[in-house]
């Protein structure tokens, strides 16, 4: 069964979803690999990876808002903040989404729902570069 392993790099913006779809579809076409598994792993203790809808961006903005919610910037309640009032909480969100997908391939494509995308999650407010390794496994 081969093995393709390769690493993604990112330079993302202030806390921002950015969709990576293509990128991961073209690798997988190109890889040869008709059927098997696509594995995605975000190298990072402040940003995560995340499926979701791509059709409608508010959707990314509702996330968002919960997100401020749940781990708001600044809570006095954190007392690590060595990079910044958004340092800990990043952290935070982090724990709570995912560091990893594991997606099936078919037809030498990943199979996505419909209205799936695959995103990286800055979850930092400044700007950030970012690697996500896709290990490719199948036949």
């Amino acid at each position: 069964m081969p093995v393709i392993q390769k690493t993604l790099s990112f330079n993302t913006q202030a806390r921002q979803t950015l969709e990576f779809t293509h990128e991961v579809q073209a690798a997988v076409a190109d890889s040869g690999i008709e059927q098997g598994l696509c594995h995605l792993f975000i190298q990072h203790t402040s940003a995560s990876l995340m499926l979701c809808e791509n059709a409608d961006p508010d959707v990314r903005v509702d996330l968002e808002t919960f997100m401020q919610s749940v781990a708001p910037d600044g809570d006095p309640m954190f007392c690590h903040t060595t990079e910044g009032p958004d340092d800990m909480p990043a952290h935070v969100r982090t724990l709570i989404t995912n560091v990893s997908l594991t997606i099936p391939i078919a037809a030498s494509r990943c199979q996505l729902g419909t209205w799936q995308g695959v995103y990286l999650w800055e979850h930092r407010t400044s700007p950030h570069s970012r690697k996500v390794i896709m290990t490719l496994y199948g036949d």
